[in-house]
């Protein structure tokens, strides 16, 4: 077969991916902050976009509606008669005369006035100018911005500045304190050293010995328990403070396993004591802080902002709205658009001009159209979830993406998308719109299937009213169910009970009688 160049046309289907296209897709998976993020970066990069700050609403990003915003007239500063240009009168005579009364008293003999003696005694660069508080165009600073509030909060200490300051005050030599910066450094959120010592003494060429010395010093820290390696660490640390270390509690320690499962017979047998001692070494244990760093916080943690708010209606019906704080609103300024037009020469220019004008069109174009999706999605599944709102979890039906989709005409893609990373108030609690679809487990009687989520909330009712002397096993759990007509196997109520974080059965008859055992100590 000959190898040659030819030239073929050929006529074909194909899905093209334009950027404005791959924009509103990724619009429409964004959070509420990621929506906020993504809009500040375009209204920094766009001039011809404004944020707005009004009611939200499904039209909130409708171009139609903000082409032309007012502009603010510039504050030109002090006018004619202003009292801030004005010398106020304060000889007694004058005041005499306004106010009518005798003021001969009620001042200090005349004299430089309080400013002029303030400008007089205060040295060069100090004390308040004539333009601190009005600045240059009288309306604030004189770099002509609003004082930074923010500025002046206090900040919140980190664990590891906390750490810093003891280190300095008990390492005095600066080789010591080099090493101890460095394991504080390693040194997570909860509190534990997470790298390895000797990892560290390898990277700072330092002994061993000397960095454990170190590791000792830092653990005697506030707060109690930092820079432990591991659970039974931080415990001992605390324990040793506390002067409560002795040899049972030490055995009690080193067998946390079997604290975990409560199994405080085969602890009495390690620790030498009877079952009196084991339950107050307990309580003693749960007085401990597991996670030290804990009362320093870590990242701030950032509100939950519902996307979705659902509320009852006087009819019965639900009231499906969006949420107008998770929605930014950002405008097209048609009128700047207009006024850069008019003076723009090059072509260049032109183009970038051009350029903006159709990219903020599409961005609002993009915001209506998510917000319009998200409302859709959410106001098909009020309607298929409607009994979960009436009457709780255990009425919560299966529901699949296709079920949706095919309802509202949309791909099963775009509703993943809208679902992903949105959250939805209800008179129950805020939600994801993810938790709304679950599995369909089958029925014995061959009737309507049921959620995995109802069945998961039946399990945990189950277990929630277990007596120490009828805890339920899985196989029992199973037989449960089927008589309330749910078809489930074994395998699948252990998962669903682990994903629960219940133990199994053993260790909740252990646990149980353990507890029933210390309340009657």
């Amino acid at each position: 077969m000959a190898i040659s160049t030819k030239l073929m046309m050929r006529q074909g289907q194909a899905l093209v991916m334009t950027p404005q296209l791959l924009q509103a897709i990724k619009l429409l998976q964004f959070s509420n902050l990621e929506l906020a993020a993504f809009l500040h970066d375009e209204l920094e990069r766009n001039p011809l976009l404004e944020a707005h700050e009004g009611d939200g609403g499904v039209d909130a990003a409708d171009p139609s509606q903000g082409g032309e915003p007012s502009a603010a007239e510039p504050f030109e500063g002090p006018q004619e008669g202003d009292w801030a240009q004005q010398d106020l009168a304060v000889d007694s005579a004058t005041l005499s005369a306004d106010l009518g009364a005798d003021m001969s008293n009620a001042f200090e003999p005349e004299g430089p006035s309080i400013g002029e003696r303030a400008r007089d005694e205060a040295p060069d660069g100090a004390g308040l100018s004539a333009t601190s508080w009005t600045g240059a165009a009288g309306g604030g600073p004189a770099d002509g911005e609003a004082p930074n509030l923010e500025a002046y909060v206090a900040d919140r200490q980190s664990l590891h500045e906390h750490l810093a300051e003891q280190l300095a005050l008990a390492c005095p030599d600066p080789r010591h304190r080099i090493i101890g910066q460095s394991i504080i450094d390693a040194i997570d959120e909860s509190g534990y050293l997470r790298e390895s010592l000797g990892e560290i003494a390898a990277r700072l060429e330092a002994d061993m010995a000397e960095a454990e010395h170190i590791l000792a010093t830092i653990q005697t820290f506030d707060p109690s328990g930092v820079g432990a390696r591991d659970l039974a660490e931080c415990l001992a640390i605390q324990l040793k403070e506390r002067d409560r270390y002795d040899p049972a509690m030490q055995a009690f320690v080193a067998n946390l396993p079997l604290v975990a499962r409560r199994d405080f017979a085969q602890l009495a047998k390690l620790c030498g004591v009877d079952d009196e001692d084991i339950a107050d070494m307990a309580a003693e244990l749960r007085r401990l802080e597991p996670k030290p760093g804990r009362a320093f916080g870590g990242a701030p943690i950032q509100p939950l902002v519902a996307d979705v708010i659902v509320r009852a209606a006087s009819d019965g019906a639900w009231h499906v709205e969006l949420n107008a704080d998770a929605l930014p609103r950002v405008l097209v300024n048609h009128s700047y658009a207009a006024q850069v037009s008019a003076v723009a020469t090059g072509p260049t220019d032109k183009s970038f001009i051009s350029s903006c004008l159709q990219n903020a069109n599409w961005l609002t174009k993009s915001l209506e159209q998510r917000a319009r999706t998200i409302l859709r999605v959410a106001s098909e599944i009020v309607r298929l979830q409607d009994a979960f709102l009436t009457h709780g979890v255990e009425h919560l039906r299966p529901l699949n993406l296709r079920t949706v989709a095919d309802a509202i005409g949309m791909h099963e893609s775009t509703v993943s998308r809208v679902t992903s990373n949105k959250y939805m108030m209800t008179p129950r609690g805020v939600f994801e719109l993810k938790y709304f679809f679950s599995a369909s487990i089958a029925t014995t009687s061959g009737a309507a299937a049921h959620s995995a989520e109802a069945v998961r909330f039946r399990i945990k009712q189950m277990i929630d009213r277990e007596t120490p002397d009828g805890i339920l096993s899985d196989d029992a759990i199973v037989e449960r169910l089927k008589a309330s007509d749910i078809e489930i196997a074994r395998r699948t109520v252990a998962k669903y009970r682990d994903s629960l974080r219940i133990p199994s059965s053993v260790d909740r008859r252990r646990a149980k009688l353990a507890q029933a055992r210390m309340t009657a100590h």
